[in-house]
């Protein structure tokens, strides 16, 4: 049975492009964790104890027993939240780990969920000692007015919330970073966090993880969605390593946009993909669009050292083509595993350090092209959630929400 789990685990991680230095951090876990459990029916029972205690939640639940652990609710006010919208009405926000963003706020019918946007709060009622009100914090939200959180794992800097439906969520979406310990937080740059901060925080693994790889030996570094957030954090930083030109391929309507942004070396539109020098080239995946992804690879061929899919901006374009046969398997890239290498390298200070070094560099850059459309009050931002999905936001401005209260 140990072996029919792990060959499991091998045929589903290849299914989804996860890599093979990524697959291989995943069987080492499942090989250790079989040095002391001989069957994986195993699993099951300790991965619910596993989660539990990693939330710092009772186990009682697991046997029936009643709890006596008594919750901490926090109570927080909403005052400003992100204007990033990761889907259309109507579709499916998926979160990147499986999972989808409306699991993390669930309404109270269960069939529907609460808009989750990142932004930040002030806490105006607490139960606990260590969170005192009037604290400000960094973190995920759902789009309303106030959000009462069961206050667990404090470390000095930050509080998780450890709701029962939230601990089988990402445990970087339950974080509250307070303001005066957030290494990405500064004076007069709130809007430029709220817009910006996530999606820097993927750009830098993006781009270190090619770093850390040499850039697999490519001349020049192509980027997909290049008028995006995610693919403009990290043409900005490629193009600072030195490493050779950074080509973006966007469309026609935001081609003076990208250029205008200096962080590309070269810009094109998608249906001039062919145009572009066959030189030695790593493609970065991040519209999603596999037509596009197709074209790359039958474009460069051999020329093309490695593929990497990050996200999925193209959310309303049809996945008409399979992933290509020509040139190098894409793979998917999986951030907790680069940044827990990083951890590892650098320590967690180190690693703060770097991203904190690139954000502020990042920071001062964006302040120069983005402007924040700050939509108040519920029907505002009604119709800013559809401006930015039907495509009536420019890609110099984020919409940043504010709630009445």
């Amino acid at each position: 049975e140990r072996m029919s789990v792990i060959e499991h685990a091998k045929k589903e991680l290849a299914a989804i492009n996860f890599g093979e230095e990524d697959t291989k951090v995943m069987v080492e876990i499942l090989e250790k964790f079989f040095e002391q459990w001989d069957s994986g029916g195993a699993v099951s029972v300790v991965a619910p104890v596993l989660m539990r205690c990693i939330a710092r939640k009772p186990l009682s639940p697991l046997t029936g027993a009643d709890s006596e652990a008594a919750p901490n609710p926090l109570v927080s006010s909403l005052l400003r939240a992100c204007g990033r919208v990761p889907g259309g009405p109507g579709g499916v926000l998926t979160d990147g780990f499986g999972g989808t963003d409306w699991d993390f706020f669930p309404a109270l019918d269960g069939a529907r969920g609460r808009l989750p946007v990142w932004g930040f709060g002030t806490v105006v009622e607490s139960r606990h000692h260590d969170v005192p009100v009037g604290q400000r914090a960094y973190g995920y939200w759902p789009l309303g007015s106030e959000l009462t959180i069961d206050a667990g794992r404090l470390d000095g800097r930050s509080v998780v919330d450890v709701a029962e439906h939230r601990t089988q969520l990402p445990s970087p979406y339950n974080r509250y970073i307070f303001t005066e310990h957030d290494p990405a937080y500064r004076v007069g740059f709130e809007d430029i966090q709220i817009l910006l901060w996530p999606l820097f925080y993927t750009s830098f693994v993006v781009e270190d993880f090619l770093d850390d790889h040499a850039y697999f030996a490519a001349r020049s570094t192509v980027i997909s969605s290049a008028s995006s957030k995610t693919a403009i954090g990290a043409a900005f930083l490629a193009q600072r390593r030195g490493t050779g030109p950074v080509v973006g391929v966007t469309s026609a309507s935001n081609l003076a946009f990208t250029k205008g942004l200096g962080c590309y070396d070269i810009v094109t539109t998608y249906d001039a993909i062919e145009s572009l020098d066959r030189d030695a080239s790593c493609y970065i995946d991040i519209a999603g669009n596999r037509d596009v992804t197709q074209r790359i690879h039958h474009h460069f061929g051999d020329q093309l050292t490695y593929s990497m899919i990050v996200g999925d901006t193209h959310w309303d374009a049809a996945a008409e083509l399979q992933l290509p046969n020509v040139g190098p398997k894409p793979e998917f890239l999986f951030a907790p595993v680069q940044i827990a290498k990083r951890t590892k390298d650098w320590g967690r200070d180190g690693l703060e350090e770097r991203v904190g070094e690139s954000w502020r560099l990042f920071g001062d850059f964006a302040q120069q092209w983005l402007t924040s459309d700050v939509r108040t009050g519920a029907s505002a931002i009604r119709e800013g959630y559809f401006d930015v999905c039907d495509g009536r936001i420019a890609p110099s401005v984020g919409v940043v929400c504010e709630s009445l209260t």
